[in-house]
């Protein structure tokens, strides 16, 4: 069994990379990549634990980008660490996102919310400060009811706080990933838009950008969304991949590796993706 994504407190996550590798070498996986967000970060410290640990350990990332209006998110996966570009064009991102979060201090107070910026920070393992961490403060500060809760009311798109990020085309993101040897593949398509959104039209576009596959199997899934992903990888001669998209406490109810209990992403996933790396 492997798990092509997940995150850790160098994100929105809260496990160290370390205790990642550690509990996929305890639950026997076969191979479990670190897809932080927009960051490099948590990388060598995953990497590190390589020598002591059964589970073959993947870096990666997960790139925020803009498509026919809409949030989309692309994992890079076998990322050569040693490409220097790509530790810029990462560096710049974190520029981005310091930028969103100050605008995001001003427009909560705008609407009445008065926060101190250690408020946030201090929910933050490292230094990227996402939505999560205002999601965390605002639950623990008595203004929403739950991370969720403010997400859904005070910072998701469409809110009174929310601000957008100056996201990435997928295209770029696509040439980023290649440039560096990985692979891009769209992560969770089927929570990106809604019910009537013709993926089959999209993907087919977002192939000829230069996108390798997408996420076939992902936590929360139902098992028709899964054949019908399953289904259109395969008419469109695009790699699967699949992860449980585990953030630890930020996500209660998700495992590393099985998702809600239910997810089982064929080993064999692994060997198709890394063939999209010589194509």
């Amino acid at each position: 069994m492997i798990d092509l994504h997940c995150h850790s407190l160098y994100s929105d996550g809260t496990d160290s990379p370390s205790a990642l590798a550690q509990a996929a070498h305890t639950q026997g996986l076969k191979a479990l990549a670190l897809t932080d967000h927009d960051t490099l970060a948590g990388l060598p410290t995953f990497m590190a634990c390589q020598p002591k640990c059964s589970t073959r350990l993947i870096p990666g990332i997960e790139l925020s980008c803009r498509f026919i209006g809409m949030e989309l998110h692309i994992l890079g996966l076998f990322l050569d660490l040693q490409d220097e570009q790509l530790h810029e064009r990462v560096l710049g991102l974190g520029r981005r996102r310091e930028e969103r979060n100050r605008r995001m201090m001003e427009r909560l107070g705008d609407i009445g919310i008065q926060m101190d910026w250690e408020d946030v920070k201090s929910h933050a393992g490292a230094e990227l400060v996402s939505r999560a961490h205002f999601a965390r403060a605002l639950h623990r500060l008595g203004f929403a009811g739950s991370p969720q809760d403010a997400f859904k009311r005070i910072i998701g798109e469409g809110c009174p706080g929310h601000v957008p990020f100056q996201e990435l085309q997928p295209a770029e993101a696509c040439r980023w990933i290649r440039e560096a040897k990985g692979v891009p593949v769209v992560a969770h398509p089927g929570r990106s838009a809604n019910r009537n959104f013709r993926w089959d039209q999209a993907m087919a576009d977002l192939k000829a950008m230069g996108i390798c596959g997408f996420e076939t199997y992902y936590a929360d899934y139902s098992p028709t969304e899964e054949r019908y992903f399953l289904k259109l990888a395969l008419e469109l001669d695009m790699a699967r991949s699949g992860g449980s998209d585990y953030h630890g406490a930020t996500k209660p109810g998700i495992s590393l590796g099985t998702g809600r209990g239910s997810l089982a992403i064929p080993d064999d996933v692994l060997n198709e993706l890394e063939g999209w790396c010589e194509r």
